[in-house]
């Protein structure tokens, strides 16, 4: 059961920037198709729109979070000289970073503020409106993605939000995806509160909550999977396209490090193409190997999944305990035709086990951040704090488990 989440051309190109154009002979006049007059927007009928535009916000945002958690978890390498950038790498991300700013926090952010636009609307049947089921999802996905990746957090120039608080947050947006999303009845609707589900299981067991994830995970229907999609236009590649192809074919910023280099068909990579070079000349130098890419995702329009039951079964493996965790583990090693876990059983070495599989299983997915705040030490392949970066020229790797909020939020925040 394949679900994409899919936006009409037209929404998914738009910027929607909801602007004042002063007057001017007709003779200069210019329609831009890509841009909403405000003087022309009825808020409450353009709440479609408005809600269809918040999930787009999203989904960018979505690329940018995968790759930048990527390489601070060590799923994929830096292969890129810009210093803001190889800070991520190392685990080092200073407040005043300009990428962390623009290219992490600010679509995040939008994406929540963009959702709470619509949420602020009073629309017709307001229990069972698609408009705001919409702008729940950004809204829902949003906070967690920011109690996961951040420190702490801030909505709409409020006050400083810590991990517990963003993740309530996000359990009552799903817990309205879900109840409204059935109450709309719609195959669209129904597909939201799915995925909500699958976040809301994955929000309580990032705080603790084993038995309500337990809970959720187990309502997910079988074989369900929600994907969020992308689009190859030349022109809007940044706002529609794979972010994850996008830094590898423009770019050449992501390569795939020696531990991702195995067999197992969940780590599809292979060696770089002569016309596909990194963006640092030195990186096979640097790195002691050839520059490789992933295979998961292999053109602008590739999807990519948000919400399984695949991931369900995980959560709800994890809240079990060891037991649980060793019977998935097994169970997946013979679905991808690996052979048995024979190492040991000890509680450590089971979920040290349980993360390299979650990791093969939702590689550049984004969850890999969240899994090391919530297990630590069992999540391997991260770059170990004050090690030598592999990339001579760079102090050595931090100890950040999370992200600062950017100094800009900070000084412009009238709450902070």
């Amino acid at each position: 059961m394949n679900r994409t989440l899919t936006l009409s051309r037209a929404v998914a190109v738009a910027s929607l920037s909801l602007i004042g154009l002063g007057g001017c002979g007709d003779y200069l006049k210019v329609t831009n198709p890509t841009v909403i007059d405000v003087d022309a927007t009825d808020p409450v009928a353009d709440a479609g729109l408005l809600a269809s535009s918040s999930v787009q916000n999203f989904a960018q945002a979505y690329g940018w979070l995968i790759m930048y958690s990527g390489w601070f978890t060590g799923e994929s390498d830096v292969a890129e000289t810009f210093p803001t950038r190889n800070e991520f790498g190392r685990r080092a991300v200073d407040p005043t970073n300009g990428s962390h700013r623009d290219e992490v926090w600010f679509p995040l952010s939008q994406a929540m503020a963009s959702g709470y636009l619509v949420l602020d609307l009073t629309l017709p049947t307001p229990t069972a409106n698609i408009a705001y089921v919409r702008a729940h999802h950004s809204v829902a996905w949003s906070y967690l993605f920011m109690a996961e990746q951040f420190c702490e957090g801030t909505v709409r120039s409020g006050p400083r939000l810590n991990t517990a608080a963003m993740l309530d947050s996000a359990v009552a947006h799903f817990s309205d995806v879900v109840t409204q999303g059935n109450a709309v009845n719609s195959t669209e609707s129904r597909n939201l509160a799915n995925a909500a589900l699958v976040g809301r299981a994955r929000a309580k067991l990032q705080a603790g909550n084993k038995a309500g994830a337990t809970a959720d995970a187990a309502l997910v229907p079988a074989a369900f999977n929600f994907n969020v999609a992308y689009f190859d236009d030349l022109s809007n590649r940044t706002r529609v396209g794979n972010r994850i192809w996008q830094f590898i074919a423009d770019r050449g910023s992501n390569a795939v490090p020696p531990a991702y280099r195995i067999t197992d068909p969940r780590l599809p990579w292979r060696l770089a193409p002569s016309n596909l070079l990194p963006q640092d000349a030195n990186y096979q130098v640097d790195r002691g190997v050839p520059y490789a890419i992933q295979n998961k995702y292999t053109a602008y329009s590739s999807p990519i999944r948000l919400a399984s039951k695949l991931e369900a079964d995980y959560i709800a493996a994890e809240a079990g305990g060891t037991s649980t965790m060793l019977a998935l583990i097994q169970a997946r090693r013979a679905a991808n035709s690996l052979p048995p876990y024979g190492g040991p059983t000890t509680d450590g070495a089971v979920l040290a086990e349980f993360e390299d599989q979650r990791g093969y299983e939702f590689y550049l997915e984004g969850k890999r951040l969240g899994d090391l705040r919530r297990n630590g030490a069992a999540v391997l392949n991260v770059p170990v704090p004050s090690s030598t970066y592999w990339k001579p020229g760079f102090s050595p790797v931090g100890n950040q488990t999370c992200y600062p909020l950017p100094q800009a939020e900070i000084d412009n925040n009238p709450n902070l």
